[in-house]
């Protein structure tokens, strides 16, 4: 046990999730596993609404680490004992840190998981970590995002037809004209409608994702 003061984050190099991940019939909560592409593995979740912002923030460039309920925090919260185990601990290309907790809208006003997260907050933030609450995101986002990372893996992609691909779409197009045009370095417009669709998860293509996505979306380079 340390002092969250004498936290530093190469301690959670080797760390595993505090609690163990458990599936049974009748279960209330969707727990599971899902397949990081920053990680290249397995990131637990306790709910659906974890697996949506884990999978957000999967997708998002920014994020170089996660780990699932990372640690126990305990501790006395004006005479209360407290003790609370974060969802997820992330890590920034800026070597920023971020602690994360995944709760329903609806249940944000409730005086113990409002006095919970607020004493998680003032605990974490005066050590210089940032403390995020998370809720449900945007619908079409989401929705958007869960298609794509059917394509976030890279090692299904042949790495020379994605450097011509990117070099190929460098101009604004639409989502029909982009495959078209990758169509000769992948072989067949399946294939180049899955290359398009995984340089939009890597970020080397963009849209609006808060919009659905067809054949008519307008892509940018990045």
């Amino acid at each position: 046990m340390v002092s969250l003061g004498d936290a530093r984050l190469r301690m959670f190099d080797t760390a595993v999730p505090w609690r163990v991940f458990r599936w049974y019939r009748k279960q209330r909560h969707f727990s599971g596993s899902y397949w990081s592409a920053t990680m290249e593995a397995p990131v637990g979740y306790e709910s659906r609404l974890e697996y949506a912002n884990l999978l957000l923030a999967d997708f998002d460039p920014r994020v170089e680490w996660i780990l699932s309920q990372p640690f126990l925090l305990e501790g006395i919260d004006r005479g209360t004992p407290r003790k609370h185990i974060p969802d997820y601990l992330i890590a920034h290309a800026d070597h920023s840190v971020c602690v994360v907790d995944v709760k329903p809208a609806d249940k944000l006003h409730l005086p113990r998981v409002r006095d919970s997260l607020e004493w998680s907050r003032r605990v974490i933030e005066a050590q210089g970590w940032e403390y995020r609450v998370q809720s449900e995101p945007d619908s079409t986002l989401l929705v958007n995002v869960q298609f794509l990372a059917g394509y976030r893996r890279r090692f299904q992609f042949v790495a020379v037809e994605v450097a011509a691909a990117v070099e190929e779409l460098r101009a604004p197009m639409t989502f029909g004209e982009a495959v078209r045009a990758a169509t000769p370095i992948a072989g067949d417009p399946r294939a180049a409608r899955s290359l398009v669709l995984h340089l939009l998860w890597t970020r080397q293509l963009r849209t609006n994702l808060t919009q659905p996505m067809s054949t008519t979306s307008l892509l940018e380079p990045i």
